[in-house]
């Protein structure tokens, strides 16, 4: 029997990182959790990850976490703003930074820019329509998974339609932080933190000279109060965070659920025909291949999937693995746009659940909604590209041909 430890080398592989569910197999077979050495363990089954993920005693990597594990940490651009995000807060920091930031993404503000999204997504289908008129192969993670997230976090934030081209290659160099494992990408990894920073900076400084009616004004305006609430450091440093977060995952998401109608288009059909909703069809795009497959936690003396931990353990938290667990979903490396066990665990849960998740939803339903209403027939035209993580999982070219 291939060991947990065989397993997770495998998964860092091109074969792994490109059809991770096999793998994830073997390890459902171990159990819902297992020891990968001393000190790091793998919490797969879909309740033990849940367990984790709302347990806020399960802790991300804090500013504390890194004075312990990345010694000269603070020489590095990216991990200082970094020790900013979100994603790496816990307590009361995390929460006051969220609370402001989330107000951004009520129920009642995501649902009022659906007429915003739709109208940005039949003009980019518009475009692929002319493009592709004459059979030609249209790229569809270039000019349309890209674009229609990347626009509405632009528009959401308040960054001009302009500038919103310079963003995909610093902020694909900057997504490199979360699963580096070339020390030699640092230096790109910086130079795009301290690009970005740059820009949100002199931004900044015209929203203060003049507000709009954007996430960015907002946030000056209570960071400019002066009462604690919210540091110029945190609030340029999550916006950082935000531009990456809301176009990479989406577009992962975008790319990946075309990818099934292309290699299954009766699936599409039947978005289409109407006998599958498209809101149901993207929850099992979430569930079947999940745009982020991985994150971590900091343990806690407890057992988990019935592995025994210590404080501080190395907790590895697969989502993309937990989507597939055959405990919890029946056949689950088939793909059932009406299954009753839905519920993927693809943007988390608990202190750290998504704050986008909503957005995300709302997005790929309008997407799928209009690409499938708008061509009848959607057709691989070469072969697609996926990209080379593991974390972040997508394709960086899925060329199409559009009727």
């Amino acid at each position: 029997m291939t060991s947990p430890a065989e397993i997770f080398t495998a998964l860092s592989t091109p074969a792994g990182r490109a059809d991770p569910y096999p793998l994830y197999a073997e390890l459902h077979e171990l159990g819902a959790a297992v020891e990968l050495m001393p000190g790091t363990v793998s919490v797969h089954g879909y309740d033990a990850v849940n367990a984790v993920l709302r347990d806020p005693d399960f802790r991300a990597t804090d500013r504390e976490g890194f004075d312990r594990d990345y010694p000269g940490w603070r020489d590095q651009p990216v991990l200082v703003q970094g020790a900013d995000w979100l994603l790496n807060m816990n307590g009361a920091r995390h929460a006051r930074i969220r609370s402001l930031i989330a107000r951004a993404f009520t129920a009642r503000r995501v649902a009022g820019l659906e007429p915003a999204i739709a109208a940005i997504a039949c003009e980019l289908l518009d475009d692929l329509a002319r493009r592709g008129a004459d059979g030609s192969a249209v790229e569809f993670m270039q000019d349309f998974a890209y674009l229609l997230p990347v626009t509405v976090i632009c528009e959401l934030i308040g960054i001009p339609e302009a500038d919103r081209e310079r963003f995909r290659p610093l902020a694909r160099d900057l997504a490199g932080i979360f699963e580096l494992s070339d020390p030699a990408a640092m230096p790109v990894i910086n130079a795009a933190a301290l690009e970005l920073l740059d820009y949100f900076t002199a931004l900044a400084a015209r929203r203060r000279a003049e507000p709009r009616d954007d996430l960015l004004s907002d946030l000056l305006a209570v960071s400019d109060t002066d009462d604690g609430r919210l540091t110029d450091a945190e609030l340029l440093h999550n916006l950082t965070l935000l531009l990456v977060a809301g176009f990479e995952t989406t577009t992962n998401l975008l790319g990946n659920g075309l990818q099934i109608i292309l290699q299954d288009p009766a699936a599409g059909a039947a978005v289409r025909a109407g006998a599958v909703p498209a809101a149901a069809f993207v929850e099992e795009v979430l569930r079947y291949d999940s745009p982020v497959q991985l994150t971590s936690r900091e343990g806690k003396k407890a057992e988990v999937g019935g592995v025994p931990l210590a404080d501080g353990d190395a907790v590895m938290v697969l989502l993309g693995a937990a989507n597939r667990d055959p405990r919890r979903f029946a056949e689950p490396a088939e793909f059932r746009p009406l299954r009753t066990d839905a519920g993927p665990v693809s943007f988390g849960g608990g202190p750290h659940f998504c704050i986008g998740a909503a957005l995300a939803r709302l997005e790929a339903t309008i997407a799928f909604s209009r690409l499938l209403a708008r061509f009848a027939r959607i057709e691989p035209a070469g072969e697609p590209v996926r990209r080379e993580t593991f974390l972040l999982r997508g394709f960086d070219s899925l060329p199409v041909t559009l009727v």
